[in-house]
Parts: C-alpha cells; sequence; structure tokens
C-alpha cells in the first residue's frame, strides 16, 4: 500500500519542480543574473526527503539534475550553466537529506504519522538543513561560474543573495508543498469550513497592503508595516495557510523588485538589492512560521492539558466515591496534626463532634485512651508517632466522647506521606474492633473459668495416682501410673497458663516503685537453686544496671520469670546457659530492660508470632504457649512494647521491653549515680 501511495508523490514533486524551473528562470536582477524567485530548489530538496529508500533516492536525484538543467536550457539559459545549476540543485538536495539524517528527527517526516513540523525546535532544524544545502549548493555553483568566466570575480553581496535565495527557497516553498501535500481531503474541508472567511480576509487585506506598498508609496521605505499581516495571519490561521500566505506574498515582494517597483527597488546596487529582498522574504518566513508553530504548540499543550485534568477529574471522583464508601476510617493530617481530609465512616467511628473537624488538631482531648481505660498522651498517638519517623504497629484505641459515650475500641494504622518537598503526611486508616475484642475478652474469660474449674477433678486425679503410685510400689503397673501422672502435671502447667493469661489482661493494676536490682536477683537465686535441686549445670547471669520502675509487683515477677524460663527453654543441649540483664532510659519515661541469652535464637519471620496465644518454639519443652503471651500482655498493660531481636553480641536472641521509668522519691534514691 505503501508503493501506490509514493509513486504519485515522486511524480507530482517531479512536475512541480520542473515547473517551477521554467516559470521562474526569468525572474532575474540584472543582466545577466541570477533568478531571484527559486522555487525549484526547495522543491527538490523535499522531493528528494520524501522519495524514501535509498535505492530510489538515486534515480530521483538523477531527475533533479536533468529537470533542472534541461528547464533552463529551454528557456534560453547557455548550456554550460544550465549543466552548472543542474548539479548544484542536486548537490543541495543531497546535502539537505544528510543535514536532516543529522539532526532526527528534526524535520524528518515522522514516522508515527504525526504532523510533520509541529515542534518550534523543528524549526530550528529546517533552517539549519536549508543552510547547509544552500551552502553546498552555492560553493559548487560560485566555484563553476569562476571556471566557466574567467573574467568574473567573486562579490560576497551576490553569493549572499543566492544562499538566502536557496535557504528561503527551502524554507518558504519546499515547507508549503509538504504540508499543503500532508492535507487530505478531510482535513482541507474542515480547514476550508473553519478558517475560509477569515483566510480570505488576510489574503485581500495583504493583497491590497502590499500593492499599496510596493505600487502607490513604492520609493518610501516601509516595507516593515506589511510584517503585520504575516504576524495576524500565523496567529489565527492553521501552519499551511500560513506558510501558503508567505509563499504568495514573499512572491508578489520579489516579483515587483525585479520589476523595479518597491521600498527595495530604489537602492542602486543590483547585488545589495538582491540581498535586501531575499532577507526581507527569509525574515517573513521566519515569523510567521516561528508564530504558527508556536500557536500550534501551545493549542496541543491545552488540548493535552484539558483531557489531564478531565482524567483527573474522573480519577478524583472514582477515588473520593471509594473512600466515601469504605466502611474503614481514612484520614489524613498534616505536621502539626491538623485534619486534612476524612472520610464520613471516619466521622462515625470517631464520633461526629466539631472537634472532629477538618483543619482541627487530633489529640487526646477528643477522647481517646488506652484500651484498659488508662490516660493516653499526644505523644503517643499513632499519628503523631509516625510524623515524628518511629515505625508504629497497628494500635488500639478506645474512642470515647459526647458522640460515643459507651466507647469504642478502633484500631489504628498509621504511616507517613511525603509530599512532594513540603513536610510529611500522615495516612491514618482505623476500623472498629470493639466486637472482636468483647469476643476475644468473653472466650479467654471463659477459658480462665473453665481452667478454674478443671483444677478441681485434676487435683482428685493427681491425689488418687499417688495413693495408686505407692500400692503399686516395685510392680509392673506402676508405669502406667507415673505416665497419668505426667499427663496430670502437663494439664496443670496449661491451665495455671490460661489463669495466668487471665490475670494478666484482666486483674487489677496495683503499680508501686519496684527495686529492679532486688526483683532480679531473687529471680536469678531461685533459678539457680532449681538447677541445683535438679543435678544441672547452673546457668551464668551477668547483671547490669538495673533501675526502679513504676509496675505491678505480681505481674512483672511473673513477666521476668517467664522471660527467663522462655531463655532456658531455648538452649542448645550441651550449651552452658548464659544471661544478660540490664537496663537503660527510652523516650517517653519509659525504662528499656534488655535480656539478652546464648539460646538457639528465633527465626526472623517468628519473631512477632512468637508473642501470640498457644505459640511453642520449636526445641522448647514444658512449655504451653502462653508465657510469651502473657508477657506481651503485662507490658502492654503498663504502657510498654515488647520485642524480640537477635542478639547483637552473638548467638540466641534479645527480649527487650518497656516500663514506666520509677518517679517516687523512693526511686530517686534507689536509681544509680549516672
Amino acid at each position: 500500500m505503501r508503493l501506490p501511495m509514493a509513486v504519485p508523490a515522486v511524480v507530482g514533486y517531479g512536475a512541480l519542480q520542473l515547473i517551477a524551473v521554467l516559470a521562474c528562470a526569468g525572474t532575474t536582477l540584472g543582466d545577466p543574473g541570477e533568478p531571484m524567485i527559486w522555487p525549484a530548489f526547495g522543491i527538490a530538496a523535499m522531493w528528494l526527503l520524501v522519495s524514501g529508500e535509498s535505492r530510489r533516492r538515486w534515480p530521483v536525484t538523477g531527475a533533479i539534475g536533468l529537470f533542472t538543467a534541461g528547464g533552463l536550457a529551454v528557456t534560453g539559459t547557455p548550456l554550460g550553466v544550465a549543466l552548472l545549476e543542474g548539479l548544484a540543485a542536486m548537490l543541495g538536495a543531497v546535502a539537505f537529506v544528510f543535514a536532516v539524517a543529522r539532526r532526527q528527527p528534526g524535520p524528518q517526516p515522522p514516522a508515527d504519522g504525526g504532523r510533520w513540523l509541529s515542534r518550534l525546535p523543528d524549526l530550528w532544524d529546517l533552517l539549519l538543513c536549508a543552510g547547509v544545502a544552500s551552502l553546498a549548493a552555492n560553493v559548487l555553483r560560485i566555484a563553476g561560474d569562476l571556471l566557466l568566466d574567467g573574467e568574473r570575480t567573486f562579490m560576497i553581496t551576490g553569493a549572499t543573495a543566492l544562499f538566502l535565495r536557496d535557504a528561503v527557497s527551502v524554507v518558504v516553498f519546499g515547507t508549503a508543498v509538504r504540508l499543503l501535500a500532508g492535507l487530505g481531503g478531510d482535513q482541507r474541508g474542515r480547514t476550508w469550513s473553519r478558517y475560509g472567511p477569515e483566510a480570505l480576509a488576510v489574503f485581500a487585506v495583504s493583497a491590497g497592503a502590499y500593492w499599496a506598498v510596493f505600487s502607490i508609496q513604492a520609493e518610501l521605505p516601509i516595507g516593515f508595516v506589511l510584517i503585520p499581516l504575516t504576524v495576524w495571519a500565523a496567529l489565527r490561521l492553521p501552519s499551511p495557510v500560513v506558510v501558503l500566505h508567505v509563499a504568495v506574498f514573499d512572491c508578489a515582494a520579489l516579483l515587483w523588485t525585479v520589476g523595479g517597483h518597491g521600498p527595495y527597488a530604489v537602492v542602486a546596487d543590483v547585488e545589495l538589492r538582491a540581498v535586501l529582498i531575499q532577507l526581507y522574504a527569509g525574515i517573513l518566513a521566519c515569523v510567521g512560521l516561528a508564530l504558527a508553530i508556536s500557536r500550534d504548540e501551545r493549542d496541543t499543550l491545552i488540548q493535552r492539558l484539558q483531557v489531564s485534568e478531565q482524567e483527573a477529574t474522573d480519577k478524583a471522583t472514582m477515588m473520593t466515591t471509594v473512600v466515601n464508601s469504605m466502611t474503614e476510617g481514612l484520614a489524613i493530617l498534616d505536621h502539626t496534626g491538623r485534619l486534612v481530609l476524612r472520610n464520613p465512616a471516619a466521622g462515625r467511628l470517631l464520633g461526629s463532634v466539631p472537634a472532629v473537624t477538618g483543619g482541627v488538631a487530633l489529640g487526646t482531648d477528643h477522647g481517646f485512651f488506652q484500651p484498659d481505660g488508662s490516660p493516653l498522651s499526644d505523644d503517643e498517638l499513632p499519628h503523631v508517632r509516625a510524623l515524628a519517623g518511629q515505625d508504629v504497629a497497628p494500635m488500639d484505641v478506645l474512642v470515647r466522647n459526647s458522640a460515643v459515650p459507651e466507647g469504642r475500641v478502633v484500631r489504628f494504622n498509621a504511616a507517613r506521606l511525603a509530599l512532594g518537598t513540603g513536610p510529611y503526611h500522615v495516612v491514618v486508616v482505623f476500623h472498629d474492633v470493639t466486637a472482636d475484642r468483647r469476643h476475644r475478652d468473653e472466650l479467654m474469660s471463659f477459658a480462665g473459668r473453665v481452667a478454674h474449674d478443671l483444677l478441681n477433678p485434676l487435683t482428685t486425679i493427681e491425689g488418687w495416682a499417688e495413693v495408686l503410685e505407692q500400692e503399686l510400689a516395685g510392680y509392673r503397673p506402676a508405669e502406667r501410673v507415673q505416665r497419668i501422672q505426667r499427663a496430670a502435671a502437663r494439664m496443670r502447667t496449661f491451665l495455671n497458663g490460661l489463669l495466668s493469661y487471665t490475670a494478666a489482661r484482666d486483674g487489677k493494676l496495683m503499680p508501686t516503685t519496684i527495686n529492679m536490682a532486688l526483683l532480679v536477683g531473687d529471680v536469678i537465686n531461685s533459678r539457680l537453686d532449681q538447677a541445683e535441686n535438679a543435678g544441672v549445670a547452673p546457668p551464668y547471669f551477668e547483671v547490669g544496671r538495673l533501675d526502679p520502675v513504676e509496675a505491678d509487683p505480681v505481674l512483672l515477677r511473673q513477666l521476668l520469670e517467664n522471660l527467663i524460663d522462655n531463655s532456658l527453654r531455648m538452649m542448645a543441649p550441651g550449651v552452658a546457659p548464659y544471661l544478660a540483664i540490664s537496663c537503660q532510659p527510652a523516650p517517653n519515661g519509659l525504662l528499656r530492660i534488655d535480656i539478652l541469652d546464648n539460646s538457639l535464637g528465633i527465626p526472623p519471620g517468628l519473631r512477632h508470632e512468637v508473642f501470640t496465644s498457644f505459640h511453642r518454639e520449636k526445641g522448647a519443652t514444658n512449655a504451653n504457649g502462653l508465657e510469651l503471651a502473657i508477657c506481651k500482655r503485662i507490658v502492654e498493660r503498663h504502657g510498654g512494647t515488647i520485642e524480640a531481636t537477635a542478639n547483637p553480641y552473638g548467638a540466641g536472641t534479645r527480649m527487650s521491653f518497656t516500663l514506666p521509668a520509677g518517679r517516687s522519691a523512693y526511686a530517686r534514691a534507689l536509681a544509680p549515680i549516672r
């Protein structure tokens, strides 16, 4: 399909080039002289450019030389000069195609089907390529003229006039043919229906103005007053029409000047006159094309902006619909903690009170508490911690205000959001977990009651098993009784764990100032005694600085015992247990206690899972799966956090938890000197 379309185009260019040579051969200044209107050069350059593959360009190049030389010879030009002009036309066209190939995409016909010469940089590339083609042709032409006429001398003004003439031919006539040829039938119809009346008006006014300047006021140097007409056309009409306007009235100005009329005809020096009229034609072309292409670029950008704006509006509408239909609450807060955006679900979950509206800071004065009802400071809020650069885990918050008097437990997920170069924002997604917590609490309460109720029959089983063991001492069935006793012991351990978890969850906190050094020492002594009674190697404990804390003494002892026992259970066979216990200050008035061991360690993927209920570590024995869950619950009830990480000093695990630092006078007296 490509070849049948290309053949008529090549033939058309060839016909136009031959017609241009025949029609304009006589438009010379002086006798003898060079034609001042020479569209054949620009048409030849475009003809070779659109001819396609390199194998087709060689015949086209020969046709350019043949048509140029033959046309000039027919019009009476000496054969030597005609042949020289044919060679110059061939060289100029080849130089133009070469320059275009080096300036991709530039004036190269777009491969994607887009409009040619649609960007302002394309115009500058076209001017550069036209200059290269004109320079190559005129160097050959001048050298040939000097060889053909030994008495002829080189004149800079004459060479400049020819250079401008050929460059203008490419920019004006070559571009006009290229743009007009690219208009399909439908495009021509739409262009005429939309711009036809105004185009006729522009051409009519321009014709009158040129006639007045070049005929009536021919001796006044007022050619510059015609440039606004080109500006008018460039700002209002499509680029092909603008180029046609420039081509028509460039020809008109050149013809009047060749005929001895107009403001440029009064210049006595013929070669200088040729330079001035060609310079005027080039300026007119550059002004018209630059303005037209800039306007087209602006219109294209506006269209793209409108399309992008519509797409953004559609996406924003879609996102607004999605956000408003969410059952989870969504809020975006700025760096000061003020609400920037929230969806309706956020209002329902937090309470639609005047304080919880856009533009107002979101703080604990809106009714935020710990899930157990204890106070929650602003610094502990998840979005404040996220803005401070902390990694915030999902956090449960009790919301109780005038809009939610019965209280609601909401789980917050907060993350920082960077918007360009401005300050950080924070995105908070939250949902109601009241029913889930109630169900879990009821389940654990039921488990605690069941565990308590099962201890009585278990005690009976253990008692009768002991009686049976004594009566069957020395007999074979006594081994089976021992199995009953071991199973009963495992059951008692499990039930005690359930009761401990229930106590850690529901028991009333009785915080007081605790001497951590004494408590840890007491727990260590009990473990050393256990090892001695069991006849095994005692663990080695290294105790560092331990500051006093504010905590419930019963729960804190259970916390320490569970963590130490967990480390001892995880020891590899044959490895002497080693534990190091110390503390250091933490933010928000907390104290961080670290327990490091040389155990088997916890795989990275399980360091969060170990704190869930009924999780058993690989290799652990005599565990009910609740020890670390109890630890997590005790720490959280005191307002702290707990985590398991790798031992930074070797194999094993580091358990770290935070508790409120001691605040009483007794605590200050116990604190070591820093």
